[in-house]
């Protein structure tokens, strides 16, 4: 047993196994012990010597493991497994004594865990191939195996057509189905070059089930299944739909599956749905879709906001009528729900196709198609009354309201933790949770740790210790720990760290002394605050100096009521406290100043140099920088054209902020940043940084100057980034004016690129207006300005706007919509989404009235050039709403 234990100590590899080989069962087991030390000893050794040896202990304790599930946790381990050259083959020398029953065992085992690389997987095979059992096929070895099929097919410069890499592979059944039901397919078999289709993944599995080598019945199931499924990445469903049209199924296998298809007509993608009405189209032509089951699907496929699938289903079931004008009764109604279909031109051809099969149903549908009229657009009423006459029941006039969400409500933060125990809860759910972008657990879990430390840290950390056990900094060498904490930012973490005693003091002293006022942005300095808080935080927990926190928000929001700052200060007074610098800063920036006056006064009678200093605040109600109420062009970056290597650059309308002098000359030197003037001019950010909803905490009474600031970020939204206006929601709820910077925000973020960036945005614009903080107006000029330098695309405002509308907020959407369009009227040549900006300004016409200013320029001048464009019908519609609504006539 020395002997081998000798052997791996000098790495000499090619010796275990036959040394291995001697052990007999007890021998093998003492010699695994001492393996196991080795391996943790080597862990400290230099980076050539501990792999040398980690490869001699891995096929060691490989060969010393008599059971299968403890040779696999050996095997598996993350730090047996990083290899530029594995040690497998010796891996299965010293195994080729077991028998096949274990091997493939340990084959299934092994797969089961995450197979990474291609050795792996090779591994697994040969394991497999030894035992003589089917290859263990999981998530991992297929991702190893798809991404070493795309590589085989460029081996030796020249292509090899992937079918042909695909044909030699023994286990190609059962990689393949579980391939399809992995939850996302890898990259490499998912993308498609639509210039070449024939050389990728749906192709080759197509050819493949042709020759038989696949089932083609299975795999055409597996691929509509996973439709059905739906879910993960679009380039999924694109590849199971390219399987299904190469398949080319025969008529009877569409007819098998229809179940599946009006599945996939009602509730699939846009080009999922598209595929599937075609094939029921089919099959109803060759009778094996009912009428009952064509009525089904239609009801579902015109509930759709697709046009086009809404047109094709109309067309579609036009078709039907005609060959059997029987199917009247049934058909009708459905095709009547068009009527309240979002699109008028759906309504206008759902009422074009009632109108003309009508005579033939029967008048009890008639009625009950005429009772369904009502959904129409009030420019369809006209046509409506022709088609159903007497049938029409007039409706009685209703006034009509605008439906805006509740203002939001600041919500408390709650009284202080009852009990150690009930903080420890709060601490570890914080701590465990990824972003800790939850701000009420966060301040109330860092005021909790200072106000149980003030009280003693014995009970505290006995509590928090066990329940931070399986962090990582709980777990790692305090020096790692000392590293780690240095170079990164503070958080939480650092806080918690710092009371369970994870590194000495001197690192507090350094992050205090050296991680301050030096942001060159305020996405570094919104964050540096929050580091200075932490650290500071950190130096307090240690010596339980401060009884509680005075930044605690009263309300969700980060704001703090006046009076309630006053009243710790009272009590900070009165056990002869000082105030930590950074933490009353802090406080200073969320107390909320409008109407202070009586806490201003109550603060003045303190006496306390901090009671002054608030008064002073209070008193002088300014916001920590305020906005230049002009824009700043500025020239920025926004992407590159790799065809010409130029930079792309664009006009961006910004805005700059004043000076405060007060900021940079009273608080730290971590908020110096916020008191200093900035200009947007030709400065372009590249922080990497995500948006914190801490920002918003940091100046939650300052939202105008926090949307300044955050307006380049917003601003790329409508270019090439993504995900920078989640926070606008937040921004709407802050304290203080909501002014030009806001609304430009808002203005941005209706026209971002990313449906998800203008969803956010468009809550924001209803919580403005929910607050009555909404100036609609002004929304509209900037948005006028930023089409006109081309930022702002109108079919994204288009999008964004009528999202708003059908919330039911018509009247404010409107009110936005008038000063965009009179100059896009104007243009020689209309923008695309102009028509479609018509539309919305038509619908909220058509139920809110006509705008409070009249009638819109440009509008009866676009409606007079006549044709039936989309641009020239929704002007005349809108027109035609608001000379309704003024009791003027038509025409």
């Amino acid at each position: 047993m020395s002997t081998l234990l000798d052997a791996v100590r000098e790495g000499r590899l090619d010796d275990v196994p036959a040394l291995v080989a001697r052990l007999d069962r007890r021998e093998r087991k003492a010699a695994l012990d001492e393996l196991k030390e080795l391996r943790k000893e080597a862990r400290g050794w230099a980076w050539d010597a501990r792999t040398r040896v980690r490869k001699a202990v891995m096929v060691a304790g490989a060969g010393c493991h008599t059971g299968a599930a403890g040779c696999a946790t050996w095997l598996g381990a993350r730090d047996m497994r990083d290899w530029t050259h594995s040690p497998y083959p010796w891996v299965l020398q010293v195994l080729a004594d077991r028998d096949p029953a274990w091997l493939a065992d340990l084959a299934g085992r092994l797969a089961a865990r995450a197979v990474e690389t291609e050795a792996e997987y090779r591994l697994v095979v040969e394991l497999a191939r030894r035992a003589d059992c089917p290859l263990p096929v999981t998530d991992g070895m297929v991702q190893v195996w798809a991404e070493q099929a795309g590589v085989s097919r460029w081996q030796w410069r020249r292509g090899v057509p992937l079918v042909e890499v695909l044909r030699k592979e023994d286990d190609l059944r059962g990689l393949v189905a579980h391939l399809l039901t992995m939850p996302e397919l890898p990259s490499s078999v998912a993308w498609v070059d639509s210039a070449s289709p024939g050389d990728y993944w749906p192709a080759a599995l197509s050819t493949l089930a042709a020759e038989g080598l696949l089932d083609r019945g299975a795999l055409l199931d597996a691929c509509v299944a996973r439709l059905l499924r739906g879910g993960g990445k679009p380039t999924d469903l694109r590849f199971c739909l390219l399987v299904v049209r190469g398949l080319e199924p025969t008529p009877e296998e569409e007819a098998a599956r229809v179940a599946d298809w009006m599945a996939l007509a009602a509730d699939g993608p846009s080009t999922v749905a598209g595929h599937a009405q075609e094939v029921l189209g089919r099959l109803h032509a060759q009778g094996a879709l009912s009428v009952r089951q064509l009525a089904e699907v239609s009801g579902a496929v015109l509930f759709r906001t697709e046009k086009k699938l809404v047109r094709a289903q109309l067309i579609q079931l036009g078709k039907v009528l005609r060959r059997d004008p029987s199917a009247a009764d049934e058909l009708l109604p459905v095709i009547a729900d068009a009527f309240g279909h979002p699109d008028t031109d759906a309504q206008e051809r759902a009422l074009k196709l009632v109108a003309r099969a009508l005579p033939a149903a029967s008048p009890e549908v008639r009625e009950e198609v005429a009772g369904m009229a009502s959904q129409l657009a009030p420019v369809h009423r006209q046509a409506a009354l022709a088609v159903f006459g007497d049938l029409l029941e007039d409706e009685p006039a209703v006034p009509y309201e605008e439906i805006l969400p509740p203002p939001p409500v600041p919500r408390p933060l709650g009284p202080p933790h009852g009990s150690v125990a009930e903080l420890a809860e709060e601490v570890t759910a914080v701590l465990i949770s990824p972003d800790q972008e939850d701000i009420t657990a966060f301040e109330r879990a860092l005021d909790g740790l200072v106000r149980y430390a003030h009280q003693g840290t014995r009970e505290l950390v006995e509590t928090l210790e066990p329940a931070l056990a399986g962090l990582w900094w709980a777990t790692t060498p305090k020096g790692e720990v000392e590293w780690q904490m240095s170079r990164d930012g503070g958080s939480l973490h650092t806080v918690a760290a710092s009371l369970l005693d994870r590194f000495p003091m001197k690192v507090v002293h350094d992050a205090r002394a050296h991680g301050s006022g030096t942001a060159k942005c305020c996405h570094q300095a919104l964050n540096g605050i929050m580091s200075a808080r932490m650290w500071e935080a950190a130096a307090e927990l240690r010596s339980g100096r401060l009884p509680y926190l005075l930044a605690t928000p009263t309300w969700h929001t980060g704001s703090i009521d006046a009076a309630e700052l006053v009243e710790r200060l009272r009590g900070y007074r009165a056990l002869g406290v000082r105030a930590a610098p950074v933490d009353f800063a802090q406080a200073l920036l969320r107390v909320r100043r409008a109407d202070a006056e009586e806490a201003a006064r109550e603060a003045d009678a303190l006496g306390t140099e901090e009671g002054d200093r608030l008064a002073a605040w209070l008193r002088a109600d300014e916001p920590v920088a305020s906005v230049v109420p002009r824009h700043v062009d500025t020239d920025v970056q926004v992407g590159r054209d790799w065809l010409r290597q130029t930079v792309v650059r664009a006009r961006r309308a910004l805005l700059a902020t004043r000076d405060n002098p007060l900021v940079r000359q009273k608080l730290p030197p971590a908020f110096h940043w916020l008191g200093s003037g900035h200009s947007p001019r030709n400065k372009d950010c590249y922080c990497w940084v995500a948006e914190s909803p801490h920002w918003i905490a940091t100046l939650p009474e300052d939202g105008e100057t926090l949307a300044a600031w955050l307006l380049p970020s917003v601003a790329a939204c409508v270019q090439e980034d993504r995900g920078h206006t989640w926070l606008l929601p937040a921004l709407a709820e802050t304290g203080g004016p909501a002014a030009g910077a806001t609304h430009l925000a808002v203005a941005y973020g209706l026209g971002a690129r990313q449906a998800e960036d203008r969803l956010s945005t468009v809550d924001a614009l209803l919580v403005l207006a929910a607050r009555g903080r909404l100036d609609a107006g002004l929304l509209g000029r900037e948005l006028a300005m930023l089409i006109e330098q081309e930022s702002v695309k109108p079919n994204r405002l288009a999008d964004a706007v009528r999202t708003a509308a059908e919330t039911g907020a018509y009247g404010t959407v409107l009110s936005v919509l008038v000063p965009v369009l009179p100059a896009l009227l104007g243009r020689e040549r209309a923008p695309r989404g102009l028509s479609d900006l018509l539309a919305v300004a038509a619908e909220c016409a058509e139920r809110s009235g006509p705008p409070a200013t009249g009638a819109i320029p440009g509008v009866a001048a676009t409606a007079a050039r006549g044709g039936t464009t989309q641009l020239v019908r929704q002007a005349i519609r809108l027109e035609a709403a608001c000379r309704a609504a003024e009791g003027l006539p038509l025409g």
